[in-house]
């Protein structure tokens, strides 16, 4: 078994921020949708308008924002991004208690909030890169991993209980509060962090918006993993709203055993991320990564079984822990693969093409996906689904690849 890694009191605030912001994201989980319901009375059209379109404009809107990032100090941009967050989250509360709210301003406000969590996202990796030394990287991303999954179990049952006791604006507050913590967290780092400098030439591409995609699609290890996650994280959402229709309506699940259904197997993410370090350290990254990607494609076409009842219910749970503990092993490997594998001048580009690729991608097919269970039913969408992602793991990478170094501006 591998030694203790020490990963540093900055670390440490860096993780205590991302903790703050990620328990309040899950708090305040589909906050504005409920909002748009329960306050402005809106419909399913403009419900799901709120979402596309928030995820959308916000990815497009992110995107230039990744060359800007590259060349500046990351640890400010994060605290801005993180006031902005928190500014739109309160502007939305002031309007509630105002009794102004709109819904124009819940779809500019999901924008303001999607492009910022994508730019933090991508300055968060390049920080992280140069905190962490490279043999604790993947202890890091373990860590977050774990950080997700231990939020997305108690964050919606947190939030539950704050908008039965306080109203549908509660969450709302809770998510601004976490943002100003989050951003406290990164103020306490008390390393230097000295402004990039370009390298001769490099000037002039700072503003090029396709380099992250360049340096994705041109590396022989990078491509495939891009490819695979890309596709795995579509389809696998794409079918969540046809599982919800179908469990919800036909198969008569009452909500409750629905939500139980979900929140259980998020016991997986901790499981997998903590197992994901000593698995490297037994058989190697790039056995790890290959395995589990492949294992993790396996479980999602047994979903097509689920049936009413106690037994349905049970079924759904095993492939749902199934697959978390395989993708929570797959994920933070990933994550700190894809961060040696890149330079540091490159890194905010690679991370926020990476997640603008992905966010597009899950709204294409859940949208594609929409219409095929308009024509074929629920079911035999969710059963494509799972028999294309049995194909996915002939996208994961067949060679190893070493890291790629470069001078890291975040100390």
């Amino acid at each position: 078994m591998a030694g203790r890694v020490s990963l540093g009191r900055d670390f440490g605030w860096l993780w205590a921020a991302y903790a703050a912001g990620t328990l309040g994201t899950w708090v305040a989980f589909n906050a504005f949708p409920l909002l748009a319901i329960t306050v402005l009375h809106k419909g399913s059209a403009e419900v799901a308008a709120l979402a596309a379109v928030g995820a959308a404009v916000g990815a497009a809107v992110a995107l230039p924002l990744g060359p800007w990032v590259e060349f500046r100090r990351k640890r400010p941009v994060m605290i801005a991004m993180d006031l902005i967050r928190c500014a739109a989250m309160l502007s939305v509360a002031v309007a509630y208690v105002l009794d102004v709210l709109g819904f124009t301003q819940l779809v500019v406000a999901s924008v303001v909030v999607a492009s910022a969590d994508i730019t933090f996202g991508a300055a968060s990796g390049a920080c992280l890169k140069a905190l962490v030394p490279p043999e604790g990287r993947l202890v890091a991303q373990a860590r977050l991993e774990s950080t997700t999954w231990t939020a997305t179990v108690l964050g919606p049952p947190l939030g539950s209980a704050l908008l039965a006791l306080l109203g549908p604006v509660a969450t709302v507050l809770v998510d601004a509060v976490s943002y100003l913590l989050s951003a406290s967290g990164i103020r306490a780092i008390r390393g230097s962090e000295p402004r990039p400098v370009p390298r001769e030439g490099q000037r002039m591409r700072a503003g090029d918006l396709l380099e992250g995609w360049r340096h994705i699609l041109a590396h022989p290890v990078l491509r495939p993993l891009f490819l695979n996650a890309v596709l795995v994280n579509g389809l696998i959402m794409a079918t969540a709203p046809l599982l919800a229709v179908l469990m919800l309506g036909s198969l008569g699940f009452a909500p409750w055993q629905y939500g139980i259904a979900f929140a259980v197997p998020c016991i997986g993410g901790l499981i997998g991320s903590r197992l994901s370090r000593p698995l490297v350290a037994r058989y190697g990254r790039h056995r790890v990564l290959r395995t589990s990607g492949v294992v993790r494609a396996c479980w999602p076409v047994g979903l097509v079984f689920v049936h009413p009842g106690v037994t349905g219910m049970v079924l759904v749970m095993g492939v749902e822990l199934a697959l978390i503990t395989c993708s929570a092993v797959f994920n933070p490997v990933l994550a700190a693969h894809r961060l040696d594998l890149t330079a540091t001048d490159r890194v905010v580009r690679t991370l926020t093409a990476w997640s603008v690729t992905a966010k597009a991608s899950i709204a294409a097919l859940t949208a594609l996906w929409g219409l095929l269970a308009v024509a074929v039913g629920p079911r035999a969408a969710i059963g494509l689904a799972g028999v294309l992602l049995l194909a996915t793991p002939l996208l994961l990478p067949r060679e190893e690849a070493r890291a790629t170094t470069g001078i890291d501006t975040c100390k």
